[in-house]
C-alpha cells in the first residue's frame, strides 16, 4: 500500500454505534488515509458505520467476533485473522487482537509499527530505535469508561492517542 501518511488505529468497539461512528468522523476529520481496526468490532452491522470512512481499512478478528462469515460478506473482504501482516511504502505492520501472540511470534524487531487491543488498556511504546508498539485502548468504552483511538503519523514517526467524546 503506498501514498499513506496517517493511520487510523482502533480496537475493542464491541457495538458500541455512537463510539464507532465519533471514530469514523474524527479520522475522516483527520484525513486519515488508512483504518486499521485490531479486533472485536463484534457484529455486521457495524458496517453501517465503518464504511463512512473516507479511506480504505483493515479489520483484524478479536476473540469476540463470532459472526466471522457476516463480517467477511459485509466488509468486502477486507477482514483478515491475526497475527495480519502489511506493507506501507517501506513500513511493515503487524496486527493482532491479543498480546499474548507476542509470544509466540517470531521476528518481531522486523516490523515497525506493531498494533493490539483486547485488553481495552491504551498503550503507546515508542521503541529506542523509533518503532512502535500501539493498543489504542477501547474504542467502545464499555470497560474503562473511555473511548479511546490512536492516529500514527508516518512522516512524523509520532502515534497520538485521542479520547472520544461521545
Amino acid at each position: 500500500m503506498e501514498n499513506v501518511n496517517k493511520v487510523g488505529i482502533m480496537s475493542d468497539s464491541h457495538d458500541n454505534m455512537p463510539a464507532i461512528r465519533a471514530a469514523v468522523e474524527l479520522f475522516n476529520e483527520r484525513q486519515v488515509d488508512l483504518v486499521i481496526h485490531a479486533g472485536d468490532l463484534v457484529a455486521p452491522f457495524t458496517a453501517r458505520e465503518i464504511k463512512k470512512l473516507k479511506c480504505p481499512y483493515r479489520i483484524v478478528l478479536g476473540n469476540n467476533d463470532g459472526e466471522v462469515l457476516g463480517l467477511y460478506k459485509v466488509f468486502d473482504g477486507n477482514v483478515f485473522h491475526p497475527p495480519f501482516k502489511m506493507t506501507i511504502g517501506d513500513r511493515k505492520i503487524l496486527v493482532l487482537h491479543d498480546a499474548m501472540l507476542f509470544d509466540s511470534l517470531q521476528y518481531l524487531k522486523s516490523y515497525d509499527l506493531i498494533i493490539y487491543g483486547h485488553d481495552h488498556n491504551a498503550a503507546i511504546e515508542k521503541l529506542p530505535d523509533g518503532r512502535f508498539i500501539v493498543n489504542p485502548g477501547e474504542c467502545g468504552g464499555w470497560l474503562t469508561g473511555k473511548s479511546t483511538i490512536a492516529i500514527w503519523d508516518i512522516a512524523q514517526n509520532e502515534v497520538e492517542l485521542i479520547q472520544l467524546h461521545i
